[in-house]
């Protein structure tokens, strides 16, 4: 059976190592925040100027001036600190950042990124994300295997205006955990009841599958 949008977070979680400076984008990765692993430390930062971002506050408990890049609510850890996103940007460039999490509309194969421009439709611009796929030690995408119409998200290469280049290093969508090697897709893990066939299926670009493939741990 595919995750859904909280199992993908839960799931990217588990990649998170004790120090990490991490950077959570706009969407599913946001989630990540309440599924940090016991025992793991990490510092969320936010572009438009936070570091320790806490999980999502309860309902009736937001702050309506305590928000991230995706103006959603959020918590704060105790020692968080706040900055001007000039400030923000420079840590980014600088490679403080050991971790980010995105979304992505498309993905190819060898780790080029679209996550934000569709042509013909509206947008606000770029924000971040231009800045994070170059400076950020490790990028991990969060995203839906297929598009509404049921087509391949994961491609030999990007039909939509790129974000980065060769900078994606793992996906976790609701299908499977994949990691670009050598300019492909090597399948990692497939979730809860997804067979390696359904995944070859809905992947376009080139996929490499060695051996017995395990299920993700989701819990």
């Amino acid at each position: 059976m595919a995750l859904n949008k909280f199992q993908i977070a839960q799931r990217i979680a588990k990649e998170l190592k004790d120090g990490y400076y991490v950077n959570l984008g706009i969407g599913i990765p946001t989630l990540v925040a309440n599924y940090i692993p016991e025992g793991v430390n990490v510092v969320l930062q936010s572009e438009n100027g936070l570091l320790g971002m806490g999980p999502f506050p309860l309902q009736g408990e937001e702050d309506a001036d305590l928000i991230n890049a995706g103006k959603q609510t959020i918590t704060t850890i105790p020692g968080s600190a706040f900055f001007d996103s000039a400030m923000s940007f420079g840590m980014i460039r600088s490679g403080k950042v050991d971790l980010t999490v995105l979304g992505a509309m498309e993905v190819s194969e060898n780790g080029d990124i679209a996550n934000w421009k569709i042509p013909g439709k509206m947008v606000k611009g770029m924000g971040g994300a231009m800045d994070l796929v170059a400076s950020a030690k490790n990028i991990i995408v969060a995203m839906m295997h297929t598009n509404p119409k049921g087509e391949s998200k994961l491609l030999p290469s990007c039909t939509l205006p790129l974000t980065g280049i060769k900078c994606v290093k793992k996906i976790v969508s609701d299908l499977a955990v994949l990691e670009i090697v050598d300019g492909h897709f090597k399948l990692l893990e497939r979730a809860p009841g997804v067979s390696v066939e359904e995944i070859v299926s809905k992947t376009l670009g080139k996929l490499i599958v060695d051996g017995e493939i395990p299920e993700m741990d989701v819990n």
